[in-house]
């Protein structure tokens, strides 16, 4: 294909008349024509003008015809990341990814220079795992700048950064991250043969779109099977506990493969305090995470069954006659609650006082004044909405609120056995769940590990793998 066809198929292809942000800069040096192109707002232009500026001096006479292509990039090309590209559609898809292309008459191939530069945002801690102590940054949406935190933390040749593509019309950028010596190898397979299995036009939502291709999906259970973070330092650590860190570019938050329920009890904030401190915070997250599951099936069983209701415990049954049953009044709070939270979402953040002024009142005073309410259900499910805090997984939060309905909903159809009947039907969906490596979602509970059960409670001390030489 000669330099005038190949010009107008790319233009063709690139829609270069449509798309007013997809330049083509011509060039002539020395009879030789060349064309550059980029994405307006991807390519910097202070590389382009010094690459324009050393080609025009250059003296490329007679090198074309004798030298190759990739000759003529290590004499004019003074760009650190510079690659020769036969295939054009190849070459189209890396200008619409950032990078410039050139192309130079007397060459079949095209010169793929990658001088992108992508729109972020500054590294800030994320919103919804924060901590006392430690670093301050957080990944953002540029994927180049996640791997380079990661690079900052782990400084080993076996550290893998693994790019792929996904996506045949929105070719979205994946990075498997891992340790080479520590990942499990059959596991990291099985995640590239669902990666390259994956047949879609575009990656609409981004981590979501990729967990819910990696993980056998049951619509019913609403446990998740993956993990999200946004600290560098928590990717970190479990990549060299022999994870994978799967890295989407336009997210900030990575995904931590395989995920099992016990680690979600994790946090970075153990780490960064001495280990009895950590250790009292991770069994004050479990025992806050097991009142939120049990603590108002628990009473309403209890409501339900006074008879049943041990001397210690009856001060909290309801006296008073309701209009409403509690049932009613329990998942009127509980979708409630969501409504809110979802209304606190699209607030703008100037009203937000405002808006938990009104909300305080709604579910305040003004319910159970106006017969709505029970007191003692407002105080029950208030400690369930805060208590949903405890741990940064919204996904987790909302699996066991569903679990508690489902509880509460057994309870009321079976007075007397439906507290069992509900504990047995969450017991099974959490012992039928499996994790991505299709291995048991309650381990070390089960099957049982006394060594690995007993460090879910209690934070391990870092140590150094290596032992201080002697002088």
């Amino acid at each position: 294909m000669n330099y005038q066809n190949k010009i107008q198929m790319i233009n063709e292809q690139m829609h270069i008349k449509e798309n007013f942000d997809i330049v083509r800069k011509p060039l002539k040096v020395q009879d030789t024509s060349m064309s550059l192109y980029f994405v307006d707002g991807f390519a910097k232009d202070e590389i382009l003008e010094k690459m324009m500026e050393f080609l025009l001096k250059a003296d490329i006479k007679d090198t074309i015809q004798k030298e190759s292509v990739q000759s003529f990039c290590d004499r004019f090309l003074s760009y650190l990341e510079v690659d020769v590209q036969p295939d054009m559609k190849t070459c189209i898809t890396a200008v619409l990814s950032g990078s410039i292309l050139l192309v130079v008459e007397g060459y079949e191939e095209g010169i793929i220079i990658d001088a992108r530069t992508y729109p972020t945002r500054s590294m800030q801690e994320p919103e919804e795992d924060k901590v006392l102590r430690g670093s301050r940054d957080g990944f953002v949406e540029t994927l180049i700048f996640n791997t380079a935190l990661i690079r900052r933390r782990i400084r080993d040749t076996r550290l893998h950064m693994e790019y792929t593509s996904v996506g045949s019309e929105s070719k979205t950028d994946i990075v498997l991250c891992y340790m080479e010596h520590l990942v499990d190898q059959k596991m990291l397979a099985d995640i590239r043969e669902k990666l390259a299995n994956i047949h879609v036009e575009a990656l609409t939502m981004a981590q979501e779109s990729i967990a819910e291709a990696l993980v056998p999906h049951k619509w019913l259970n609403p446990f998740p099977k993956v993990r999200y973070t946004e600290r560098p330092d928590a990717a970190s650590s479990n990549i060299l506990e022999g994870k994978i860190v799967l890295m989407i570019d336009n997210s900030p938050s990575v995904l931590l493969l395989p995920t099992s329920f016990f680690d979600f009890i994790q946090e970075a904030q153990d780490y960064y305090l001495p280990p009895v401190t950590g250790s009292y915070m991770r069994i004050i997250r479990i025992l806050v995470f097991l009142l939120t599951l049990f603590v108002t099936p628990i009473w309403y069983y209890f409501n339900c069954n006074p008879d049943l209701c041990p001397a210690w415990f009856r001060f909290t049954l309801i006296q008073d006659t309701m209009n409403l049953p509690v049932i009613v009044q329990m998942l009127v709070l509980e979708f409630g609650i969501t409504a809110l939270k979802m209304a606190s979402l699209n607030t703008p953040s100037s009203l937000n006082s405002s808006f938990s002024i009104i909300g305080a009142l709604i579910l305040g005073d003004f319910a159970i004044d106006s017969g709505w309410l029970a007191p003692e259900i407002i105080l029950y499910m208030a400690f369930v909405a805060l208590a949903n805090f405890t741990q940064p997984s919204v996904e987790l939060g909302y699996a066991i609120k569903f679990m508690r309905i489902l509880m509460l909903l057994c309870i009321a159809i079976v007075p007397r056995f439906g507290l069992w009947i509900g504990l047995t039907v969450v017991f099974f969906i959490l012992c039928s769940t499996k994790t991505i490596t299709n291995t048991s979602y309650l381990y070390p509970l089960i099957p049982f590990h006394p060594h690995d059960f007993k460090m879910i409670f209690a934070r391990k001390k870092l140590r150094s793998r290596y032992k201080s030489k002697k002088k």
